[in-house]
């Protein structure tokens, strides 16, 4: 089953925030973490990704920093700040209760309809 991303769209910036909360991270690694999580059924496209960062970073959410890999290129990992953790748990607590309301009026018994007869 595919995830349209107008359904997950709104949300990439608590889904970044919720992967930060565990561990400083950078981008290639949190990508695959949301295929991992998600068994494949959704990513991230980088382009997506990487203006979410900046957004995030421009709001004070997160910081950036270079790593010290010795054996490889470079990585920009960014870290999850204070204002950041508060907004995550502002948006999760806005998640719950869309969710609820959405499951409030989607899932519902179907009526059963008796059908006339002439």
């Amino acid at each position: 089953m595919s995830v349209t991303a107008d359904l997950i769209r709104g949300h990439t910036d608590a889904i970044i925030l919720a992967h930060l909360i565990q561990r400083d991270s950078y981008g290639y690694e949190i990508n695959r973490a949301i295929s991992a999580t998600t068994g494949g059924r959704f990513e991230l496209k980088e382009a997506t990704l990487y203006t979410a960062f900046k957004r995030l970073e421009d709001a004070g959410w997160i910081v950036s920093y270079w790593g010290n890999e010795p054996s490889s290129a470079r990585r920009k990992y960014y870290r999850i700040t204070a204002a950041g953790r508060a907004a995550y748990h502002r948006q999760l607590a806005d998640w719950k209760n869309a969710r609820e309301i959405i499951d409030q009026l989607l899932i519902t018994e179907e009526p059963v309809y008796e059908r006339e007869t002439d």
